[in-house]
């Protein structure tokens, strides 16, 4: 619950813990300063290590989103082959950030509510076999969809592509191995699993990206990654630092680290099966389909004849709860919770109960029962 009693369970922003909020009342200090040096070092360091890498994660103000054209002109030129795997509204996304920036984007589409089959990605690798680089959605945050990203990795490094990552909804949320399944370019925004207000973007990067990175074709200033990575050697970064974002981020990234990821991992893995259960509990349908569902969001559809904003005010109005809808063609027709970061079971089984409340009291006939 926040202080004004909400339960506010969207898949981003994410609720704040008391020690970011605290962290994020320090006072400014010089950016250029030996105690900035030594805070984002450590910040960096402490993220390598979250993210499982030994190579640069590197921090800009911006949001995940910004992450998408990160990559594409650090890593890329104009014209270049890519593959944009789409199952959902943010790899579609990245796809059209891919085109308007000039790039020859190809798609893998599946079923919104279905995951990236690893079977599906080989044959379009060798339908396209000059593409430089493949574009991978972690977690769907529109869909509650994980697709398989260890295998769908492996794919593309078979290939001899890139392996571009969004991992917005997935990173400090669900497992994630950035060097030994072989990542290139990890993007994430600090508004989800990481605890933190929007506003930051985080990547990891790895070898082969640094080496595409002498390569690319295109022009770039503020989202140069060898800049970044030049200043990040020295402490600093290249522009003024959203410096209350880093205190937070640093604070946030101590939680973890002392909580331990396989707990944190294992934690989110266990709201995700109560969520579930609870929603259907409540005789709701799920909408990804079995064996791809988040453990860091939920989305389900509503009682039949029932819009998913008519759900979302009954929620809000009459438990105070504050859930989400879908995305695109799908905004009236799902309900999304969230149920990452700074999340635990006693807020997530008042969700689903009233979830299940609201669901009867619309329609579907079964009586509200407490997710066990």
């Amino acid at each position: 619950m926040d202080e004004a009693g909400v339960n506010f369970r969207l898949p981003g922003p994410t609720p704040l813990p008391p020690p970011v909020l605290a962290a994020m009342q320090r006072p400014m200090i010089a950016h250029r300063g030996p105690a900035f040096r030594a805070l984002y070092a450590e910040t960096l360091a402490l993220a390598r290590e979250v993210h499982r890498t030994d190579h640069p994660v590197l921090l800009w103000p911006g949001t995940g989103s910004a992450g998408w054209e990160v990559a594409i002109v650090n890593l890329l030129a104009p014209g270049d082959p890519v593959l944009a795997t789409v199952c959902g509204a943010f790899g579609d996304r990245f796809a059209q950030v891919g085109g308007t920036l000039g790039l020859d984007v190809r798609r893998l589409d599946a079923p919104w509510g279905r995951a990236i089959e690893p079977t599906a990605l080989r044959q379009s690798l060798q339908d396209n076999p000059d593409v430089k680089a493949v574009f991978l959605t972690h977690n769907e945050t529109s869909t509650g969809v994980t697709n398989p990203l260890r295998e769908l990795a492996a794919e593309v490094r078979d290939h001899g592509a890139l392996v571009v990552v969004d991992s917005v909804s997935g990173a400090g949320a669900l497992p994630l191995e950035t060097d030994a399944w072989g990542l290139d370019f990890v993007l994430s925004g600090s508004q989800k699993a990481w605890m933190c207000p929007p506003g930051l973007l985080i990547a990891a990067i790895g070898p082969r990206a640094w080496a595409a990175a002498a390569e690319s074709g295109y022009p770039r200033f503020f989202w140069d990654i060898r800049a970044a990575r030049a200043s990040a050697e020295q402490g600093m970064t290249p522009t003024t630092p959203p410096l209350t974002l880093v205190y937070a981020f640093r604070a946030a990234l101590g939680m973890m680290l002392e909580e331990g990821m396989e707990r944190v991992w294992e934690r989110h893995r266990r709201l995700g099966e109560l969520t579930r259960a609870g929603v259907e509990m409540a005789g709701l349908r799920l909408f990804a389909e079995a064996g791809a569902r988040s453990d860091s969001v939920t989305a389900f559809l509503p009682p039949e004849g029932v819009t998913a904003s008519a759900f979302l005010d009954r929620l809000r109005r009459d438990h105070a709860v504050e859930a989400q809808g879908g995305q695109g063609h799908l905004a009236d027709s799902l309900v999304r919770i969230g149920h990452m970061g700074w999340a635990h079971e006693a807020e997530l089984r008042g969700a689903v109960g009233a979830v299940a409340a609201v669901a009867a009291e619309l329609g579907t006939g079964v009586a509200p029962v407490s997710a066990r």
